[in-house]
């Protein structure tokens, strides 16, 4: 129901031919401008907080600027830069602007490399200077970097310890900044090994440049790096010299993918982006493997290397059933077969009742799961109708075909999603009462007290909006019983590797637990878990166990189901209400080839996420509890 927060999305382009190539074939030498704008407006879901791009020309001229970027924060943030972009274009004649050699020569943003970026914050921190990309400055060419990516790192403070240890003195503590001032250091050092070849073999002056620029290795730069982090993550980069690089992390958490021919090297983080940008079938396009690098040199040489072991299979779940654009072909089926899976336990909550039931959606990424589910409940009514044919006995008069035939499931758009609220309200009573018309309904799409209403999203998180908007005003249209879905299962643990829910008391399931605990009388529980998460805390962290998992093992998901009820429930509102979950058996058969369900199962796919979610029922302990630390 509340949209969650998602760091970020990708997009890089390397041009393979000269700008004059681009002019004379697409009539324009921004075709690689153009072609990054699209994949990051393709992207737009994955983040609104902040967006920025960056270029890099080959065949430099010193004294003259190489390396640009351009950042901006906001919804609009691309179209503000873009624009800004275009404005450095705007008072060329046309002729002048088809000149590429030209462009190429005097124009700022008109190179071989360009590298975009969508940003949703994770962390709470804001403003332009925590926008991607990063970039770190040099005399030394090949020492320029410019830094973006899909990330959240879980030991963000044994990386700062590093540089410290290395005399290195970072000025933000954030995992972008410490990773680009660590790469940038293996960066430095590789620079330096080749400065020495090249002296070794008696070059001088530029040609030492030269050489430095023809033999940098980005791959012994990500190897001699990404070593250290542990977390979820899609790092790509640029280099003043014209390497460019997109590495993704050895469990497979965050997803990327890329397409080449002999014109240009794309990547982003969804399939469909590039299917689109550049008219492509799904066939065309290649995941990037766990653990793999694109490593594009300056000379054009593409490769794809492995940087470190595959150290895991824990693709992120969530990306399939929310994040990414459902317009992926494998998605969609996806999404439709977790709403399809849901059909036993609706028809148990409605109590076989199809005839007077009403299957609708919460707008709008639970749409193609709602598709599912008809599909789901169209059978089971297909397979009645033939029973019913069948135990007639006789040849059906056309009366009777008419009877039985005429049932069908009844589907309406009963949800509608209205506005965006703004932030200028700050009293608290006021901003509660516009949250409760953030969602519309369609007056008189059921029959009052005689239709069950099954309205399915995507996930139920923290139950804000359900409470706040959802259960009030589809009470309004006075149903004999609300049945709310979720395709995906009881989100139960913090995400460390980019998604925004890092507190367990965020989660309406835990706080629903935890309410179960105390009614029973069920402290021992509480305290026996606080005292292993502390007890484990003490251990290396590769030795372990996500201890929080004993809360939840004194209940079923029923159980946990009909408390959250109680919970939400809004006051005044009477009418039978009862939550319907995937199970985790569903989510795994709907989605198979992406594993990663620590936020289901907290069964963490990195040492670092299982000792946070420890370190987050502690603090949850001692801030609610006011144990001593």
């Amino acid at each position: 129901m509340e949209p969650l927060k998602h760091e970020c999305g990708i997009a890089m382009i390397r041009l393979l031919k000269p700008l004059s190539y681009y002019q004379e074939k697409y009539g324009t030498w921004m075709f690689g401008l153009n072609k990054l704008y699209l994949m990051m407006e393709k992207q737009h879901n994955r983040g609104q907080e902040g967006a920025g791009l960056a270029s890099v020309k080959l065949d430099y001229r010193p004294g003259h600027e190489y390396m640009f970027r351009e950042r901006a924060e906001g919804k609009d943030a691309i179209t503000e830069i873009f624009g800004t972009v275009q404005k450095k274009f705007a008072e060329l004649t046309p002729d002048v602007l088809a000149d590429a050699d030209y462009a190429k020569r005097e124009l700022p943003f008109v190179g071989e490399l360009y590298m975009g970026h969508l940003r949703y914050s994770t962390t709470g921190k804001s403003g332009l200077s925590y926008v991607h990309p990063f970039l770190r400055r040099n005399n030394w060419q090949a020492k320029n970097l410019c830094l973006c990516g899909n990330f959240n790192m879980t030991n963000i403070e044994e990386i700062f310890n590093i540089l410290k240890s290395q005399g290195q003195c970072p000025r933000i503590y954030s995992d972008s900044y410490i990773m680009l001032e660590l790469m940038g250091h293996r960066l430095d050092r590789e620079v330096e090994r080749n400065f020495v070849a090249a002296k070794e073999q008696g070059l001088e002056g530029t040609d030492i440049t030269h050489y430095i620029n023809e033999h940098v290795e980005m791959a012994n730069v990500l190897k001699t790096t990404m070593t250290h982090f542990d977390g979820g993550y899609v790092v790509c980069g640029l280099t003043g010299s014209g390497e460019m690089f997109s590495m993704r992390d050895p469990w497979g958490i965050r997803p990327a993918f890329y397409y080449k021919n002999d014109e240009f090297v794309a990547v982003a983080s969804e399939r469909p982006v590039l299917q689109t940008t550049f008219d492509l079938q799904c066939a065309d396009i290649e995941e990037l493997q766990p653990g793999h690098a694109v490593l594009v040199k300056r000379n054009g040489d593409f490769r794809v290397e492995k940087v470190l072991d595959r150290r895991g299979d824990s693709a992120c779940s969530f990306e399939r059933i929310y994040f990414s654009r459902g317009s992926d072909r494998d998605i969609y089926n996806e999404r439709k077969l977790l709403g399809e899976q849901l059909r036993e336990p609706v028809c148990k909550a409605i109590d076989g009742d199809v005839a007077h039931t009403v299957f609708s959606f919460i707008p709008n990424t639970a749409e193609v799961a709602f598709y599912g589910l008809l599909s789901g409940f169209k059978k089971y009514n297909n397979e009645r109708k033939i029973k019913q044919i069948q135990a007639l006995g006789h040849v059906p008069t056309e009366e009777e075909l008419h009877a039985i035939l005429d049932n069908y499931i009844r589907s309406e758009k009963v949800a509608w999603k209205d506005i965006k609220l703004r932030t200028f309200i700050t009293e608290g009573n006021s901003r509660n009462d516009l949250a409760s018309h953030v969602y519309d309904i369609t007056y008189e799409s059921i029959v009052p007290h005689v239709d069950n209403l099954v309205i399915i999203d995507d996930s139920i998180v923290r139950g804000t909006t359900l409470k706040e908007s959802i259960l009030r005003i589809l009470d309004r249209l006075q149903p004999k019983k609300i049945v709310v879905v979720s395709s995906a299962p009881q989100i139960r643990y913090p995400d460390y590797y980019g998604i925004d829910m890092p507190r367990l008391e965020e989660f309406c399931v835990f706080r629903a637990t935890m309410e179960l605990l105390h009614e029973r009388g069920l402290y021992d529980v509480i305290e026996n878990t606080y005292k292993a998460c502390k007890a484990e805390l003490q251990k290396p962290v590769g030795e372990m166990h996500n201890c929080v998992r004993a809360v939840y093992k004194p209940f079923s998901p029923e159980e946990i189901s009909r408390k959250i009820v109680e919970i939400l429930r809004p006051e005044g509102v009477e009418t039978p209400i009862e939550l319907v979950f995937q199970s985790i058996d569903g989510l795994h058969e709907a989605i198979p080839h992406h594993k990663g369900d620590w936020y289901f199962t907290g069964k963490y796919p990195t040492p670092g996420g299982t000792r946070l979610c420890n370190q987050a029922f502690v603090n949850y302990i001692e801030k609610v509890y006011n144990y001593e630390k």
